[in-house]
């Protein structure tokens, strides 16, 4: 229910963590090299990679933590246009989308409240995405599992996400697409990267999307403009500056505010058709989003880089909702009551980040050290208007969709407004003990202030905390890497008690250690991870209080398991993402916890270039997931099996067709207990032609 989510405010606007640049490639211009110089921008336009989980600069094989890569060829082969769809296809992350402008994002049964762009912490309020965030302005997208205390400062046993922005290319290049799909889908894209000099030393890349479509639920329609540009270059033989922006706007209609509810009065459970709501058509609820960012880097004569960012973020969301809560007479279809709200919520955050890295000799040995600081501040404003009426019994479910008129609204009043300040100190250290075994130890120092009001209450909280990090990886032999870490579980909580005030962070510590191995000639790494985790005082729901919101009390919790994930080519046609994970989680009273999380998933993809037809690539993909429950609702969801599909034919160099295939099965299945759903999509397709010049 908004009256807790959406005001609940972010605890965190996180701090620097890994970088996504690599600093090695080459930049060289398409144009004639007789006539003009090779131009090396340093640091930025290179290939995208990955410092792992530490700030440092280690390949994914040797990172002493679980990452996984969704690759823009994986976005494209499977139409995710959206990061909700992307995620799907990251191993061990469930999209737990109870409403239809409302996600969380989960791993190892918690949720991943630690975002970052290009590397740099941003705020998430309670780690969750309000509206389809596109995701046609990224390269790739890195998920890092499990505690990110090094990487962030704060953090939980989830993980973190790192949206790779896309960047100016070495060459003139781009494309257009258009994609026409089922549910009356119509998309148009355009990326197009340009150099700006005759040597190449800028360039500027600048992408578009419009997207419209209505849904296989009732009355539900959704359009977004996204825009996106940059520019990046070399202001000296040792420095180089990029700057962008984006924005986008998104537009709901007929959206859901909670999910369908399941519950019988006989206290059986209720099924509906795949496409039913709750909603009415005077519902909206749009979103507005701006990202700006600039960062300088200098490279020093000893190939130390320092590295400054600034980064600005804002959004609104205005909103009509409407909510319906209750139990349902199996004879009558009523028994439900409505509960409608308008809100008008308003962010901004600020953050700068000061990085140096370098490396260094001693003992014989080549290191690595990696230290920063950052400051950051958000403010949150969230305003309401009382509904003077619509508060009637509503009529039998499934209603229609203008069963019940838009409410009477009484006067713009201020909910909450909450200022957030986070100061961080960090390094760590990447210590070569002998060539096949090294030692990567690093902390966090951090100061952490939010003040404000939220619903009446005055919020005033200060915390310092200081989190250490030490992992190991010893290399068998080229292929073969054994690894271990530790790291120190610190997350300020935006959940509140019984009285409106924020429960204290949740403290804990989590484990990781496991094997990473490499196939094929290094074509395909396989990695198997076992993990553990306590974390004390973690948020769990325990009621509605007297104003009518959700309040909770905290919890002592431990989880295990394991994951097993391949990644790349099995042979020269044939690439896989296969990736399986297997977790527990219990309170300290030995009962299950988080039972809305599945215990185990498989998420998969197969792609396949026909050899006999080089034109033709291939592939299905989805997941499969054990069966979940929601005990304070009791709604209970059987294990099911997801299948996608796609085709994709060059019809020339420039040209290809692809079509994409959704569900194919058609399996009706209850997308999410984590605060009770709705049904997911059926069987739907789409089609895409994409020109690239």
């Amino acid at each position: 229910m908004k009256m807790s989510h959406n005001f609940a405010l972010s605890a965190v606007v996180l701090a620097m963590g890994f970088h996504a640049q690599a600093q090695e490639a080459n930049s060289e211009t398409k144009i004639d090299q007789d006539t003009v110089e090779k131009v090396i921008v340093v640091g930025t336009r290179t290939e995208q990679a990955s410092k792992g989980a530490t700030g440092l600069t280690m390949e994914l094989n040797e990172t002493p933590q679980s990452i996984s890569v969704i690759t823009s060829e994986l976005l494209k082969n499977y139409g995710a246009n959206s990061l909700n769809d992307a995620l799907k296809l990251a191993t061990g992350v469930t999209v737990e989308e109870y409403e239809t402008n409302r996600t969380n994002y989960t791993s190892r049964g918690f949720d991943i409240k630690s975002t970052q762009v290009d590397g740099v912490g941003m705020p998430n309020n309670w780690g969750i995405v309000t509206g389809a965030m596109e995701s046609y302005g990224y390269d790739e997208i890195e998920v890092i599992r499990g505690a990110n205390g090094l990487l962030t400062g704060v953090g939980n046993a989830a993980g973190t996400i790192n949206y790779v922005r896309k960047r100016p290319t070495n060459e003139n290049q781009g494309e257009v697409g258009i994609t026409l799909g089922s549910f009356d889908l119509k998309r148009l894209q355009a990326d197009y990267s340009a150099l700006l000099t005759d040597s190449g030393s800028w360039a500027a890349r600048v992408v578009a999307v419009i997207e419209d479509k209505e849904s296989y639920l009732d009355g539900l329609t959704d359009g977004r403009t996204y825009l996106y540009g940059v520019v990046d270059g070399q202001l000296t033989e040792n420095s180089t500056l990029a700057a962008g922006f984006s924005y986008q706007k998104a537009n709901t209609d007929g959206n859901m505010w909670g999910g369908l509810v399941f519950n019988y009065t006989d206290g059986t459970q209720a099924e509906f058709h795949t496409g039913a709501s709750p909603t009415q058509e005077w519902t909206s609820w749009n979103t507005e989003n701006t990202s700006a960012f600039i960062e300088y880097a200098y490279t020093f004569a000893n190939d130390w880089e320092a590295k400054v960012t600034y980064n600005n973020r804002t959004s609104e969301d205005p909103s009509k909702l409407f909510y319906v809560y209750g139990a349902i007479d199996k004879a009558t279809g009523l028994g439900l009551s409505s509960y409608p709200g308008r809100y008008e919520d308003e962010f901004n955050a600020d953050l700068l980040d000061i990085n140096l890295i370098g490396d260094f000799s001693l003992f014989g040995k080549e290191h690595q050290l990696n230290l920063g600081m950052s400051s950051s501040s958000s403010s949150r404003s969230s305003h309401n208007y009382a509904a003077l009426t619509g508060w009637d019994p509503a009529p039998a479910f499934p209603y229609a969709l203008d069963a019940i008129p838009e409410p009477t609204w009484g006067e713009r009043t201020l909910y909450a407004d909450i200022d957030i300040t986070l100061n961080r100190y960090f390094g760590s250290t990447k210590f070569n003990v002998s060539d096949s075994f090294f030692v990567v130890a690093g902390f966090n120092a951090i100061d952490f202030t939010r003040e404000g009001i939220n619903s009446g209450v005055l919020i005033d909280n200060e915390e310092s905390e200081l989190s250490p990090y030490i992992g190991a990886t010893y290399s068998i032999n080229d292929d073969i890497n054994l690894y271990v870490s530790y790291s120190d579980i610190y997350q300020p909580q935006e959940q509140y008690d019984f009285d409106g005030y924020f429960l204290a962070p949740t403290k804990g510590v989590n484990f990781e250690a496991g094997i990473k191995t490499q196939w094929f000639n290094d074509d395909l790494l396989a990695t198997f991870a076992v993990f553990s985790a306590e974390q004390d005082n973690l948020a769990n729901y325990a009621g509605i209080n007297a104003n009518g919101n959700y309040y909770y009390t905290g919890i002592n919790v431990q989880s295990t398991g394991f994951e097993l994930e391949l990644v790349g080519k099995i042979t020269d046609n044939l690439t896989t993402t296969f990736g399986y994970t297997s977790i527990d989680i219990e309170s300290d009273a030995g009962d299950k916890a988080n039972e809305w999380a599945p215990r185990n998933v498989i998420n998969y993809t197969f792609n396949y270039t026909v050899p006999q037809v080089q034109q033709l690539t291939v592939g299905f993909g989805g997941k499969w997931q054990s069966d979940i429950i929601n005990t304070t609702y009791n709604v209970k969801q059987d294990a099911y099996l997801l299948v996608n599909a796609f085709a994709r034919y060059d019809i020339s160099d420039k040209l290809n067709v692809q079509a994409n295939l959704n569900n194919l099965t058609d399996e009706k299945y209850i997308n999410t207990l984590y605060n009770v759903g709705y049904y997911g999509a059926p069987v739907n397709g789409s089609v895409s032609l994409s020109y690239s010049f």
